[in-house]
């Protein structure tokens, strides 16, 4: 049955949407998460997909995946041991919200740069005038 609550109550603090937004909008849970479409690998080789990313916060980005129950972790009884993680279904369930926003993201980057270019712009414009001089004719 579906959960028919009305629009204005999908947003509250403590909705299920928040937790989703939460869990796509930390910067390397999606990069990873994307990264392991392909299949299983170890920490190292999803390192050099997606570059960028410290030891530490791969270690951490994957500790939360996992926690969330969105990658499974695989240890194999070697020497050295080998670990590799691997999405979950829940995890591959992500895969095309994420497609999405990435597609978002592709269309509309340049828009979005611009209207931060702007506004920095015009945050220095206003930087300039409070710090001129009085009676320089450039404060506002």
């Amino acid at each position: 049955m579906a959960d028919h609550r009305p629009a204005d109550q999908v947003f509250l603090a403590d909705c299920q949407a928040r937790l989703a937004f939460d869990l796509i909008g930390n910067t390397w849970n999606a990069v990873l998460l994307w990264a392991l479409r392909e299949g299983p690998c170890r920490p190292v080789e999803l390192r050099g997909r997606i570059g960028g990313i410290s030891p530490k916060v791969l270690t951490e980005t994957l500790r939360r995946l996992e926690y969330n129950g969105l990658v499974t972790r695989r240890t194999y009884a070697e020497a050295p041991p080998r670990v590799e993680y691997g999405l979950s279904p829940l995890g591959r369930s992500m895969l095309g919200p994420i497609e999405a926003f990435g597609e978002w993201a592709f269309q509309h980057a340049d828009a979005v740069m611009a209207a931060q270019e702007r506004a920095e712009a015009g945050a220095a414009e206003d930087r300039a005038a409070r710090a001129a001089p009085p009676g320089s004719g450039t404060r506002r």
